[in-house]
């Protein structure tokens, strides 16, 4: 199980005992499907012939490795499916003294240790990095700017049957830096996927994403973003797979030293995704186009290359 949904939003502030409860029915569901996947290891490390126990297979452990190439038109904040690219941005705007934001591009590459607990189950953490450049200035040097932790689960699967897998996606991403602009960001996702035929190749999507960011300074305030999706995917018998969401995105807008407003907008958002899959749905090898407009378009390509220690 590749991670395959995108990066989470921030929970409201709940009160201590409500929050304590939270906590731990999220931990007791988590618990409760890594049980549920030992427990299947073992039912089928016997082997039917001679009754022999074979020894269960280690989880799939790799780096789960994105370069990613984004622009950002001028006086515009985009969030979109991801929310690195924006945290260096965010970083980069403490030096401006003008009223708005140049253009920007920007490089970074995320690093991610990913761990496939089970077939329902990913765990992953690791840090993101990269070099921008904002107006007609020159590049940045390449930096380590962020560490994010996160999971990937699917709470139901549909598994031929007439409800639709559900699949929660949430992580927190803290930026390295000792400027006015640190941010902390909560993204999560929750997608729902109707599989069309029995083996799963292809299917229907629908989904939706809430991302909160935190700026350590009372003088800086992003507002939350929120999209809603549909889709469906195809894959083809040589294991190549093409997904395909196309949804809104509506974003609150942020104001930043008071110096640099980025005004509210409400805008579509397209992402496609071109993956070539092994015959376990292991990931190999990945290709990720998004535009966003915010208003005017803002571009970003991803390409994924997962490097696997152990490969089931």
């Amino acid at each position: 199980m590749s991670t395959s949904l995108t990066n989470p939003p921030a929970r409201g502030r709940l009160p201590f005992g409500p929050a304590r409860t939270v906590r731990r029915v999220v931990l007791g569901a988590l618990a409760s499907m890594c049980l549920s996947g030992l427990a299947l290891g073992n039912d089928e490390a016997v082997d039917d012939e001679d009754g022999a126990t074979a020894k269960p297979a280690l989880p799939n452990f790799y780096l789960d490795m994105r370069t990613n190439y984004s622009t950002l038109p001028a006086g515009a904040l985009s969030i979109g499916f991801s929310t690195p690219p924006l945290l260096s941005t965010l970083e980069n705007l403490s030096s401006l003294r003008t009223l708005t934001s140049p253009s920007s591009r920007s490089l970074s590459v995320d690093l991610p240790v990913t761990v496939d607990v089970n077939d329902r189950l990913s765990v992953y953490g690791g840090v993101s990095g990269g070099s921008s450049q904002t107006g007609t200035g020159p590049w940045t040097d390449f930096t380590i700017y962020s560490f994010t932790v996160g999971f990937q689960a699917d709470i139901y699967q549909q598994n031929g049957g007439m409800f639709p897998t559900i699949t929660v996606q949430s992580n927190a991403t803290r930026s390295i830096s000792a400027a006015p602009l640190a941010t902390t960001a909560y993204n999560t996702i929750l997608e729902a996927g109707y599989a069309l035929n029995a083996d799963e190749t292809r299917g229907l999507l629908a989904g939706a994403q809430y991302t909160r960011v935190l700026v350590d300074t009372p003088f800086a305030r992003v507002n939350p973003d929120i999209i809603g999706y549909v889709g469906g995917y195809y894959q083809w018998d040589n294991n190549w797979k093409l997904t395909g969401r196309f949804g809104v995105q509506s974003f609150g807008g942020a104001q930043l030293l008071n110096l640099t407003p980025f005004p509210a907008f409400t805008q579509p958002i397209v992402r496609f995704d071109l993956d070539r899959m092994d015959d376990n749905d292991n990931r190999l090898f990945g290709v990720t186009a998004q535009i966003a407009w915010a208003p005017k378009p803002s571009y970003q390509l991803t390409l994924r290359t997962p490097l696997y220690a152990i490969r089931n």
